[in-house]
């Protein structure tokens, strides 16, 4: 319906009016029907009026709970209350008897520590020294000990009465233990060793046991052998290290059982600052008796001043002199490096050994179950100190020590400055020494020169000393160099040598024909050395993962990496073939092919293959291709006058 206010005529005022009479009128409807309709309201409301009774009943019952809890709460609370105050004076009678009993026990083991000491029965003393340690400081140094405790005989508080006592009788197991080592006394020494931990002096125990121990690891210059033999420094390392090895196997559970697991590192950490004292002294008396620096510098400066490749140093024949002189170096060379490798290898045993035993997340080995036997006994020249290390040493402290201790940059700084350039050095001397001297070996299948047989032993020498050296980074320096030098002086001279081969020129027909056969033998014969190459390339990197070399001086989790450097000698394999590749085609364009063309064209010659039948019987007859063929025999790729 339209605003009142918008309606103007009659006619709209009527038709508005009709409309409210008709909305009127079913309100009106509506009301009506709602109201016929309230016959189930009522009866709602009778049924909530009948709830009434039974609300107020609920309610009554209700108060009535709530009187009755709120009494027992409260007397349950008065109860609670007495009940805590009464515990609260039990534990604090409880404390108290119990305070009295420690202090009773203080007083009765400083006592009898006084009369030990007095009567000198230092097992006894060392015993009551540990009760009374074993009182609580805040009991030992409390206003009730120290009113009850003293005595006429001890008047001192009790706290201090007992470390004026520990410190005289570390004074005590001190010389006793100074006497008996220097007796070496191993019975006396390993029970006055036993009680410093039961008197508080572990850390001052260890020391003097680590003085001790040191003592026994001097090592004697081995009977009979020279400062100027190989063996000489080798062996005075090997007696160092295996007595340190077997100091630390024979007397670790003593030490684990007494001191606690893990203190062995604090007298390993005295050991190896001897070790790396003498191991200094050594190495740079090695320096000076062999003269090292001055000849690596001569060798390395000598090899850098000469800009001959290596294929030419092949083909140059040397002099008798410098022959001498070359074999000379070679084998004073070799004679430093297997030393070198000797030395660095007993340090990765030894290494290995320690991080093994001392890792502490290893197993602890069982501590002797006889006290009796307990001794610290000198050293036993048949402890194996070679054990199998089956688990990575891991980042703890034994790792931290190793790292740290001078040895190891000693032993680093000889595989760096020595080992790796002479090696690499002699390696390189070698391969162009087997160049220069090869010569064709007719009895071997194929035929092949020296040469491979000759470089792959020293290679194979080479890398089983590297092994030795137990190093990783020197085995990935030196294995990358290696790869480098044979494929720099030996697979690119056997292929300069392969270019070389038809380089010369002919002189009449007949000496043509043979230096032509000549030729081919050599270019044929360089071939079979590239395919020797890689099958020893192979066999030697198998034997080489196969070595016991690399489980006995590496660590669990070096052998990966170490196992990963070899393989990467694998690497030289295709390049073996790709030359190997090159030079069959080669042979096959330049030699095969012509010849082939023309006994092919010499072969077919007059033949047809427009055949009837009493022709193809004929041609069948008498298989003139296939005797053409046989006529030519074996040799038909040499020049034809040879075939003759």
């Amino acid at each position: 319906m339209p605003p009142a206010s918008t309606l103007r005529t009659t006619a709209e005022l009527t038709a508005a009016m009709g409309a409210l009479q008709s909305a009127e009128a079913e309100v009106t409807a509506s009301l009506t029907t709602l109201l016929a309709t309230t016959e189930p309201i009522d009866s709602a409301l009778q049924r909530l009026n009948g709830l009434t009774d039974t609300l107020g009943n609920m309610q009554q019952d209700a108060t009535t709970l709530h009187t009755n809890v709120e009494r027992t709460a409260k007397t349950a609370d008065r109860v609670g209350g007495r009940v805590r105050t009464l515990d609260e004076e039990m534990r604090r009678v409880r404390e108290a008897s119990e305070r009295v009993a420690l202090v009773m026990e203080l007083q009765s083991s400083l006592q009898e520590l006084h009369t030990a000491i007095e009567a000198q029965e230092w097992e006894a003393a060392a015993r009551y020294c540990a009760r009374a340690m074993a009182i609580p400081e805040h009991v030992a140094k409390g206003p009730f000990a120290e009113s009850v405790v003293p005595t006429s005989l001890l008047p001192l508080p009790p706290s201090q009465t007992l470390q004026e006592a520990r410190t005289a009788l570390l004074k005590i197991f001190s010389k006793q233990f100074e006497i008996a080592s220097a007796a070496r006394d191993s019975a006396n020494t390993s029970r006055v060793f036993k009680l410093f931990p039961e008197i508080g002096w572990e850390t001052e125990g260890l020391e003097l046991y680590a003085s001790f121990v040191v003592d026994l690891i001097r090592a004697r210059a081995p009977a009979g052998v020279k400062t100027s033999s190989p063996m000489y420094y080798i062996a005075m390392v090997t007696g160092l290290f295996e007595s340190i090895a077997v100091i630390v196997d024979q007397h670790q559970p003593i030490v684990d059982k007494y001191y606690g697991e893990g203190k062995m590192l604090l007298v390993a950490q005295r050991l190896m600052n001897e070790c790396d004292r003498v191991i200094k002294g050594w190495v740079e008396g090695w320096e000076e008796e062999r003269d090292i620096k001055r000849k690596t510098f001569e060798l390395l400066a000598f090899q850098r001043a000469s800009h001959v490749s290596g294929a030419q140093k092949a083909t140059i024949q040397l002099t008798a002199a410098e022959s001498e002189e070359e074999a000379s170096n070679a084998k004073e060379v070799d004679k430093i490096i297997s030393e070198i490798a000797g030395l660095v290898g007993r340090w990765g045993l030894f290494r290995r050994f320690l991080l093994e035993r001392l890792k502490a997340n290893g197993e602890i080995p069982s501590p002797p179950s006889q006290k009796d036997g307990d001794e610290l006994s000198t050293i036993d020249p048949n402890i194996n100190t070679e054990d199998t290390v089956d688990e990575t040493a891991g980042d703890g402290p034994e790792v931290a020590m190793v790292h740290a201790a001078a040895s190891t940059g000693i032993f680093s700084k000889l595989t760096e400055e020595y080992y790796e350039p002479l090696e690499l050095w002699h390696l390189r001397n070698s391969v162009e020494k087997a160049h220069r001297l090869s010569t064709i070996d007719r009895g071997s299948i194929p035929v092949t020169t020296t040469t491979p047989d000759d470089v792959f032993f020293i290679l194979q020498t080479a890398l089983s000393r590297l092994l030795s050296t137990a190093s990783l980074p020197n085995v990935e320096k030196t294995i990358a160099t290696v790869r480098h030098i044979l494929e720099k002086d030996y697979a690119a001279v056997i292929r300069r040598k392969m270019d070389d081969v038809y380089r010369s020129s002919t002189g009449s027909a007949v000496g043509g024909q043979k230096n032509e056969k000549a030729q081919q033998e050599t270019f044929i014969t360089l071939l079979n050395d590239l395919d020797v190459s890689s099958s020893h390339m192979e066999r030697l990197v198998k034997d080489l993962h196969s070595s016991p070399i690399i489980e006995q001086h590496f660590l669990q989790w070096e052998m990966d990496g170490v196992h990963e450097q070899l393989e990467g000698l694998l690497k030289l394999i295709p390049t073996f073939r790709a030359m190997l590749k090159s030079g069959l085609e080669e042979l096959f364009n330049q030699i095969i092919r012509p010849r082939l063309r023309a006994i092919l064209q010499d072969v077919y010659k007059d033949q047809t293959y427009l055949l009837d039948d009493d022709s193809y019987a004929a041609a069948e007859s008498n298989d003139l291709v296939r005797k053409r063929f046989i006529k030519v025999g074996p040799d038909w790729h040499r020049p034809s006058a040879d075939n003759q």
